[in-house]
């Protein structure tokens, strides 16, 4: 029984190394035409790295041949579907420039976009492949618009555009952080009126409220009431917009002090009348 377990993998294992020098001599053969077949064969079956290599060797050959459509186009998206898609959407645009009028003018156009789509870094890098991607998005949205690729464009590019709305918002959350109030209230102000429809708009509020909150409960008594006043108005827009606001327990407890203090001021100015 072992013997014919060990007789079953060595030939498994023969077959893998006849197929990889099979594989090697058709990449170091001179025979395009053999080459051409066999890198269908495995774009077909999904094996793209092996048939990237060989379309790799015969596009030069095939260049202004009848033939030379598809394959550059097979050679880009064999890039795209192993995630090479710097060099994917470097080819599909070469294949957009070389064939305007191909009847797969509209997918390498999309799947060019997508590939900067997918060279978008995290939101704490710098976002200049970002801003790239969202451009080359909406060029093909706008250049086809009823496109069935349409629809997936509009929603990477909202997500896109929510990754630059979260850098923005998190560098507005660093001035509270390092507690400089000012620079925060600042930065949470033009980040609302930047972004008006952004999902991060609840905290920005939130942040705002916080740093105006260090201010005012740190103020000299001159400018106290002023800012403990200024402080209610941007708890009454937070509850405004967001009535179950998930900082609601947060914002109340401040607010008890905060009401407290302003009662105080009242109470002294009734006095002193």
């Amino acid at each position: 029984m072992k013997f014919k377990k060990i007789s079953f993998l060595v030939s498994c294992v023969l077959h893998v190394s006849v197929s990889c020098s099979d594989y090697q001599k058709l990449l170091n053969s001179d025979d395009t035409s053999e080459k051409y077949k066999q890198a269908e064969v495995f774009y077909n079956n999904g094996e793209y790295r092996k048939a990237n290599r060989l379309f790799e060797q015969i596009v030069p050959k095939y260049r202004g041949k009848p033939q030379a459509q598809r394959i550059i186009f097979f050679f880009a998206d064999s890039y795209f579907q192993t995630k090479s898609y710097s060099l994917a959407a470097y080819q599909y645009e070469n294949f957009v420039k070389s064939y305007p009028k191909s009847d797969r003018i509209q997918e390498a156009t999309f799947k060019a976009a997508k590939s900067y789509y997918f060279q978008s870094p995290t939101y704490s890098l710098d976002q200049e492949e970002t801003y790239e991607a969202i451009e080359k998005l909406q060029v093909f949205i706008n250049l086809y618009p009823s496109s069935e690729y349409a629809a997936e464009a509009n929603q990477m590019i909202a997500e896109l555009q929510e990754k630059l709305e979260k850098k923005d918002f998190e560098i507005a959350k660093q001035y509270y952080t390092i507690r400089d109030y000012k620079s925060a209230i600042k930065a949470n102000d033009n980040f609302v009126a930047g972004f008006p429809g952004t999902k991060f708009r609840e905290e920005a509020l939130y942040v705002k409220f916080l740093a105006l909150y260090e201010i005012a409960t740190n103020s000299v008594l001159s400018k106290k009431e002023a800012r403990l006043k200024e402080l209610q108005q941007q708890y009454a827009l937070i509850l405004r917009y967001y009535p179950e606001t998930l900082f609601m327990e947060d914002l109340n407890g401040k607010m008890e002090k905060v009401n407290k203090e302003l009662e105080q001021f009242n109470t002294t100015t009734t006095l002193s009348k």
